[in-house]
């Protein structure tokens, strides 16, 4: 087994470990790469390509409290638990419960707010920088809304988050029409945010991050399971793998809370399982994003195919795929196209989820030789290049360019 050293050493190769190591080295630092799984695989790959700087309004809110019980014990509901993994999480849930009180989710949808201010031009920054413009798509978002009722009930809603900084408007069946002809005529309007972005092809995407990175960083194909401080600097372990680096970046997702802690914190991080179904056609059938709001996922429209991905499945990482959550989309799609035949193809992955719907970015308790950057749930993607540019500031001494007291590690 080798025995390598570096300056930078960054735990995880999926979206938010690529864009940090892109910060360092176009500015020459030393970085190694460390993740058994290709670079820019898992959920940084199978999400729904949304830049969601809109998505201001946690998890956790006082309705889905109220809910809860029906919620989390449905099949059909687009947040679920899986009833094997409920001993493990319970502790979570009360964390949860606790972060779906009107106090919390309000302090939670101002700390979101703060982050995903400038999401969207930093996601044009990055796109440009690695000659991935034609994949950032400039059409909005929508939330499709069913019935009247659900149109007045969004009203509320939209007003809090247009308080927060978001662009949105409330518009009715005809104007949804013009926006997105193929949608069925049953809809009573949406909600349209129109300076949302997305990416049409995440993959490559991400082929194109990893790509820029790995021309200058080091990419070690092993999976790091300890963490080992010294005088002079921390020792990083696994199969295979003896990796000593004067700085640590834990960026491995849904992996991440054994090494957090092993950093001396104690991270209450937990995993949503996401899945996506897709299938393949020429021609898009819809324009942008749209989601279903009273079922939980998206349409994606990406190059060659139709996405269909979300709803929340709490479940940990050793269960096994539910069918029943596939099945879900490919009925929850065919409510809207009852043409379409069988996928072409399914997906699981994790995201990796905290209470309070807010990641942890900042230095450990130990020191900030070792630097958090996990638990971003349903916004990795989009908070990927303010992540970055947030640990850069951290490693690199200066004011970061967000206020971080909502996010460091220290809440726990």
């Amino acid at each position: 087994m080798n025995r390598e050293r570096t300056d930078i050493a960054v735990i995880g190769a999926g979206v938010i470990g690529l864009t940090i190591a892109l910060e360092l080295v176009d500015r020459g630092r030393d970085v190694v790469l460390v993740d058994p799984n290709p670079p820019g695989t898992g959920a940084s790959y199978g999400n729904a390509g949304t830049i969601a700087g809109y998505a201001v309004s946690p998890v956790g809110t006082p309705d889905v409290l109220r809910s809860l019980p029906s919620l989390l014990f449905s099949r059909t509901s687009p947040l679920a638990i899986r009833h094997r993994a409920l001993p493990s999480l319970l502790p979570w849930l009360l964390r949860f419960l606790r972060q779906s009180l009107p106090g919390a989710t309000a302090r939670n949808a101002q700390a979101l707010a703060v982050l995903l201010a400038d999401a969207g031009e930093r996601w044009d920054d990055l796109a440009l920088r690695v000659s991935g413009a034609g994949i950032l798509q400039r059409r909005g978002c929508l939330y499709l809304l069913k019935t009247p009722e659900a149109l007045r009930a969004a009203e509320a809603e939209m007003t809090r988050r247009r308080a927060l900084g978001v662009e949105v408007e409330l518009i009715g069946p005809d104007r949804l029409a013009e926006l997105e002809p193929g949608l069925p005529g049953h809809l009573a309007g949406a909600a349209f945010f129109p300076g949302a972005t997305f990416l049409d092809d995440p993959g490559r995407m991400m082929r194109l991050i990893a790509g820029s990175v790995l021309g200058r960083a080091r990419l070690l194909p092993r999976r790091a399971d300890r963490l080992t401080r010294g005088p002079d600097g921390v020792v990083v372990e696994g199969p295979g793998l003896h990796l000593h680096a004067k700085r640590v970046v834990i960026a491995a997702g849904a992996h991440s809370r054994a090494l957090a802690r092993q950093a001396g914190d104690r991270i209450p991080l937990d995993t949503e399982r996401g899945y996506h179904v897709e299938w393949d056609m020429a021609e898009p059938l819809l324009n942008r994003p749209c989601c279903p709001t009273a079922r939980g996922f998206y349409f994606c429209p990406m190059a060659g195919r139709l996405r269909v991905a979300g709803t929340v499945e709490l479940g940990g990482l050793t269960l096994p795929p539910s069918p029943h959550r596939v099945r879900n989309l490919v009925e929850g799609a065919r409510a809207f196209f009852p043409d379409l035949g069988e996928p072409d193809r399914e997906w699981m992955g994790f995201r990796p989820s905290l209470p309070d719907s807010l990641p942890v970015i900042g230095p450990s308790r130990g020191g900030d030789d070792v630097i958090l950057a996990f638990g971003h749930g349903h916004l990795g993607v989009t908070l990927a290049p303010v992540t970055a540019s947030i640990v850069l500031s951290m490693i690199q001494g200066s004011t970061p360019p967000a206020d971080t007291r909502a996010i460091r590690p220290e809440r726990y």
